[in-house]
């Protein structure tokens, strides 16, 4: 009795470990992919492919270049979506709200132009600010640095 349940699941233990090779295998190529920028992790998030369908939001989000657990965590956390979940069992709001934000220019800092040299007065030179940037020659921490800038 116990030969042919055996050998019956035999041949579904082995398409099982099959399936699971093939998942494998595409979810890492899907990484790689990810990792140099050929496919957004927006992109994987709406359209869902059957190998990240059991995959985390983590990992996904980890898979990107300069992603790492903090940052993560901290974008998951602000989206209120838990790092185990799944990408499959994202509702179409979450999916929608995370592609937005992938797919979101991140701000970039901007300074105002700086004005010509030759038009700046007096008037828009604060020297407190100025001398402050060379070390005060007062200050007892002076001579330790000249001591390490010699030595």
């Amino acid at each position: 009795m116990t030969d042919t349940a055996q050998s019956r699941s035999e041949p579904q233990r082995l398409r099982a470990l099959e399936q699971a090779n093939a998942i494998r295998l595409a979810r890492a190529g899907l990484k790689r992919r990810i990792a140099v920028g050929e496919v957004s992790a927006a992109e994987v998030i709406l359209g869902c492919p059957e190998a990240a369908n059991r995959w985390t939001v983590a990992e996904l989000l980890m898979s990107q270049r300069r992603w790492g657990e903090t940052r993560c965590r901290k974008f998951l956390e602000r989206n209120g979506i838990s790092e185990i979940k799944a990408i499959g069992a994202l509702t179409v709001r979450q999916r929608e709200l995370l592609a937005s934000q992938l797919q979101a220019p991140q701000p970039v800092a901007t300074f105002p132009p700086a004005a010509p040299v030759d038009q700046i007065t007096s008037t828009q030179v604060d020297m407190t600010q100025v001398t402050r940037v060379l070390p005060d020659p007062t200050e007892h921490t002076m001579p330790r640095f000249r001591e390490l800038v010699l030595a």
